[in-house]
């Protein structure tokens, strides 16, 4: 009789429970929401065999899932390769959308699948609101083919652009996490007129032998985080250059970098701003807690004379360098054509700039170079608590300054502005 009792009184409690655990395994199976929407890429006749070309299933995966009522996933299945030609995934979409890549995208390997309209894109994402794309899958952007025709490989070619691999166009609250990207053809990852974005725990990498190859691109977008990336995206060889880990460029403002590992590459640089002629706008930018390993430059600022607008409210704070050639500089005087940039009269303007706790190694003598405008001189350039050496103890760091407005707090090695090139404009230490 008293086990009977035991009986009755627990079975409400083990129906309970067991109703609870259906729905966190139905829960789980969605991706963390019971009323979400499943849309694999394989229910929509892809093969995932890295030969067969399954562009067209990924486009219809991407409209049935565009279209939901209820947050969507499009789901690329785990172990299995994706192959895609060019496509642009349109929004606005009924609802959030999830783009769940276990497996991998890989890209066409024949250069034929781009028309020359199309060329400088392979995966695009236009005018998406709520758009996660994650999964700890990989994308891959086969890049070798468009490598070796690229005139920085061989200058005898024409000079054309290539695809980037992930583009992000008018996007609005967009979270790119915990991807592989890897052999873009060009760019690897680049934000453009979006508004709300996390990029966060993104692996970038491309050989020494890539061209152009940039990690992450920044444009004409505000309130942007990129925090725990590692980024490899190429090393000097030849006629190669090395590539931004990070570049900032025209209209972004409230951008915020940290923890992120980069090189080899060109480094982190705001710029290039003003070419052409053309006004440029950046402001509010914080690169925080960043290591670089052997790369061109670690915490720039580039600009063309002739140019106008301004670059302000910049922080470069807490970098490690790592024998790198050019640690700290500014350079509002850029040119990278072949014959010396003609002298103009406007530029722009580049103001309140911190540079702070920053030591390391670096390759060449000038650890700091301000060369700066003579007709609109950067301006309220701190430096504060710097010691930058020179790389296996060869010789001694020097400063150069030109046009430059600058005040000095705690201990900066080298001292600032010690190799005089113009005019060096000092304000008091503190």
């Amino acid at each position: 009789m008293a086990s009977r009792l035991v009986l009755v009184f627990l079975a409400p409690l083990l129906a309970l429970l067991f109703v609870s655990g259906a729905l966190q395994a139905a829960a789980a199976s969605t991706n963390g929401t019971a009323s979400t929407d499943v849309f694999s890429l394989d229910r929509y006749g892809a093969r995932g065999d890295g030969r067969h070309d399954d562009t067209r299933a990924l486009a219809r995966a991407w409209r049935a899932a565009c279209a939901s009522r209820r947050p969507a996933v499009v789901l690329v299945p785990r172990g299995r390769r994706y192959l895609l030609k060019v496509i642009t995934l349109h929004g606005p979409c009924r609802s959030s959308v999830a783009v769940a890549v276990k497996g991998t995208l890989v890209a066409s390997p024949n250069r034929d699948d781009w028309s020359e309209k199309e060329r400088r894109h392979w995966i695009v994402f236009r005018r998406v609101d709520r758009l996660t794309v994650d999964g700890g899958g990989a994308v891959d952007g086969n890049g070798e083919t468009w490598w070796k025709h690229s005139c920085k490989i061989n200058p005898d070619l024409p000079c054309k652009g290539a695809p980037t691999a992930l583009s992000f166009h008018l996007c609005k609250n967009l979270r790119v996490e915990d991807l592989k990207i890897v052999n873009s053809q060009q760019i690897h990852v680049s934000v453009e007129d979006c508004t709300n974005v996390q990029l966060a725990r993104l692996s970038i990498t491309a050989p020494h032998s890539s061209p152009n190859t940039d990690g992450i691109h920044i444009t004409r977008s505000k309130d942007v985080k990129v925090t725990n990336c590692k980024i490899r995206t190429g090393k000097y060889h030849q006629h190669v250059h090395r590539d931004d880990c990070v570049s900032i460029e025209d209209g972004t403002h409230n951008l915020h970098v940290s923890k992120v590992v980069c090189g080899p590459g060109h480094g982190i640089s705001i710029g290039s701003l003003g070419d052409h002629n053309s006004w440029a706008q950046v402001s509010g930018i914080t690169i925080d807690t960043v290591q670089l390993y052997g790369t061109t430059n670690g915490a720039r600022i580039k600009t063309y004379q002739g140019g106008s607008g301004y670059a302000k409210d910049i922080t470069f704070q807490n970098m490690i360098m790592h024998a790198v050639d050019n640690p700290i500089i500014i350079d509002q005087n850029y040119c990278d054509k072949a014959t010396p940039c003609e002298e103009q009269r406007s530029a722009v303007e580049v103001s309140n700039v911190v540079f702070k706790n920053i030591r390391g190694t670096t390759m060449t003598k000038d650890a700091i170079k301000l060369n700066c405008s003579m007709s609109v001189p950067c301006h309220g350039i701190t430096l504060q608590n710097i010691d930058l050496r020179m790389h296996s103890g060869m010789g001694n760091t020097v400063s150069t300054c030109q046009n430059a407005k600058w005040r000095k707090y705690g201990t900066v090695r080298p001292q600032p502005c010690t190799a005089k090139t113009y005019e060096i404009l000092e304000l008091s230490s503190i």
